[in-house]
């Protein structure tokens, strides 16, 4: 969802790329909550960090806590930063129902698109090294 925010809200600014410690596939239920809100991430695809060895990153933003503990370090002096999100599988697997499921995936979206959206700025001045914001 992150990757489908930064490319919708600031395909001009950030050059956007998503990638996990285990990759899991693209979740349904994030695809149906993103197309809900104007997003089709249905072409994105779910990678592992390793395919993305080769680009040079100013900024890491992990958005889990378990993509930071595990995150490997990056060449070229790329700045990690860390802004947890709540799991949206993880709570839908307590859910009674559809709809009580994908109310907590539409929760995260739309923390994630406020998040996104006052990027880049928010990542300006930061101390170099591993931040949480």
């Amino acid at each position: 969802m992150a990757e489908g925010w930064a490319r919708h809200l600031k395909g001009n600014e950030i050059e956007a790329y998503s990638a996990g410690v285990e990759p899991h596939g693209v979740n349904a239920r994030a695809v149906a909550v993103m197309a809900e809100a104007g997003v089709d991430i249905g072409s994105q695809r779910s990678k592992h960090i390793d395919e993305l060895a080769e680009v040079a990153f100013d900024y890491v933003v992990t958005v889990c806590d378990n993509a930071a503990e595990s995150c490997p370090v990056f060449s070229g002096g790329a700045q990690v930063v860390h802004r947890a999100f709540d799991d949206p599988p993880r709570l839908a697997q307590e859910a009674k129902s559809e709809e009580e499921a994908l109310a907590h995936y539409r929760r995260v979206r739309d923390e994630i698109r406020d998040y996104i959206a006052q990027l880049p700025e928010a990542l300006k001045g930061l101390e170099h090294g591993k931040q949480s914001v």
